[in-house]
């Protein structure tokens, strides 16, 4: 698990090398987090970047109450608001999640197999509306806890249980449209 903390304090004492490993870290799960809000990964490759200028640049006060991963994902999402506001657009889907991880002991069936879950997951992410996008990537794909969810979202602990309970039953909804047979999520 990297440890953002410890390398955003080695950059504000001037170890540039600090911030080398806080965008090697971080920058894949925040472009793709990010993609969730523009739906377009060029557009995020771009939002993830002003992320990282933001935080050096800026270099905005860390408070120890949160992960670093919360705080860094907070001025991201902050970010990409500022460049919605801008252009208008809408907050929307959940572009490609991540790359399956091919085990030499499956055989081809299975890993087929897997990759249609995937795709069809993708699909209902899709249809899904923003807010429950956002809280299902950011607490299972993130793996962030629901405090930490809250404070990248900007809402209470409970408002994000409840959000996850509904965006789990909305996803379970559209899987099952699809054809796909619920196991647990």
């Amino acid at each position: 698990m990297p440890n953002g903390e410890s390398s955003y304090r080695r950059f504000l004492t001037g170890d540039d090398n600090g911030i080398v490993e806080i965008v090697r870290d971080y920058k894949d799960g925040l472009m793709l987090y990010l993609n969730s809000f523009v739906r377009n990964l060029t557009v995020a490759e771009e939002l993830c970047e002003d992320t990282f200028v933001k935080l050096a640049v800026r270099r905005p006060h860390f408070r120890e109450n949160s992960s670093f991963k919360t705080f860094l994902y907070t001025i991201g999402r902050n970010t990409a608001i500022d460049y919605l506001r801008k252009t208008h657009g809408n907050v929307i889907a959940i572009e490609e999640l991540s790359d399956t991880l091919n085990d030499d002991r499956e055989s081809l069936e299975q890993s087929y197999i897997r990759e249609e879950r995937k795709i069809a997951v993708h699909r209902a992410m899709e249809t899904l509306k923003s807010e429950y996008q956002q809280v299902l990537w950011l607490t299972y794909f993130e793996e962030l806890s629901n405090k930490e969810t809250a404070a990248v979202m900007k809402k209470s602990v409970h408002n994000i249980e409840t959000l996850v309970y509904r965006a789990r039953n909305a996803l379970k909804t559209a899987l099952e449209k699809e054809g796909f047979e619920y196991e647990e999520l």
